[in-house]
């Protein structure tokens, strides 16, 4: 039994974690590099 709640409790914190770190990759601002490629593919697009 002992072994199982200190599973869970560790599966628990790893979730919280992992939730963690996406979450700041998510809020991460995206590279000048790649705003600058979207855009001239954006332009590209646009022209007939």
């Amino acid at each position: 039994m002992k072994q199982s709640t200190d599973t869970n409790r560790l599966q628990a914190q790893i979730d919280e974690n992992l939730k963690k770190v996406f979450q700041e990759t998510l809020n991460e601002e995206v590279p000048d590099r790649f705003r600058d490629l979207l855009e001239k593919l954006r332009q590209k697009e646009a022209k007939p």
